[in-house]
Formats: C-alpha cells, structure tokens, sequence
C-alpha cells in the first residue's frame, strides 16, 4: 500500500516522533509516582539513557514502543507498506543496539525492566504495570518485562 500523504508532509509528521516523555512514558511516570516511587530521567551517565532510573534500587526500566522496537507479536508492531527495506533495517539496529545497552546495564550491575507501550494500554491498565513494576524493584530479580499480553 502505498503512503496516504506526500514526502514532505511524511518528513513532518516523522520530525515530531519523540524519544523523550513519550505518552506511554509520561503514564507510567505517573502511575509510579502515585505509588510512592521516585526515579531520575534519562540518566546521560548510564548505556541507553533509561527512560526512568532508580537508583535506590539500582534499577533501570526503558519503555519502549511496540512499533519502534518491534515487540514480537505485538499487533502494534506492524511494517511500513513501503520502502520496507529502509524499514527493516532500521528496525533492526533499534533491536540490535536495545539489547547492547541491556546487556552492559546487567554487566554493570543495574536491574533492567522493559514496559511495553501495549502493557499500558487500554485505560487502568497502567495500575497494574506499576504495580508489576513496583514489586519487581522491591524483590530481586536482575530482569523484567511487562507487556499487555
């Protein structure tokens, strides 16, 4: 299928793609810190750049995007029509270069949750990703992954 507006207007539209205080981001924030969490953001010091740090528990949680970082089976996960080969390629360096920064993260001897955009979705469902997220840095496992599946 080909693109439904011109080159240009796509341009624009994919310029106000964000990587920071995303929609996903800013809800889990707030479901957290209705929980009594406190966290740093984007910490530049640490591979990544976590979207939420928590150094109290030595933990980092990245929320990805489903479509940006093609969580698997995922209905939101889905290919551009056209020019497919730009895409897949550059959905495979996303992957590729979130698994680089997960495993110097565990390797420095941070805990790593990733929450996928489709675990806060729909409505409440950000109650329970933080209260996943809230158990997972009060226990002791190195990893966790929340997703609405």
């Amino acid at each position: 299928m080909p693109d439904t507006v011109d080159s240009a207007t796509r341009s624009r539209i994919m310029a106000r793609v964000k990587s920071r205080n995303t929609g996903p981001e800013l809800i889990l924030r707030r479901a957290l810190h209705a929980r009594g969490l406190r966290y740093k953001l984007h910490d530049p010091a640490l591979p990544g750049r976590p979207d939420l740090v928590f150094p109290r528990y030595r933990a980092v949680c990245f929320v990805h995007g489903c479509f940006w970082h093609r969580h698997d089976e995922c209905p939101r996960a889905t290919t551009p029509a056209s020019n497919v080969s730009y895409w897949e390629g550059k959905f495979a360096a996303t992957v590729r270069r979130d698994r680089i920064h997960r495993k110097a993260l565990l390797q420095a001897g941070w805990r790593v949750g990733i929450i996928w955009e489709c675990a806060l979705h729909p409505e409440g469902e950000s109650e329970k990703a933080a209260a996943r997220v809230q158990r997972w840095l009060q226990g002791r496992g190195r990893e966790f992954v929340a997703d609405g599946r």
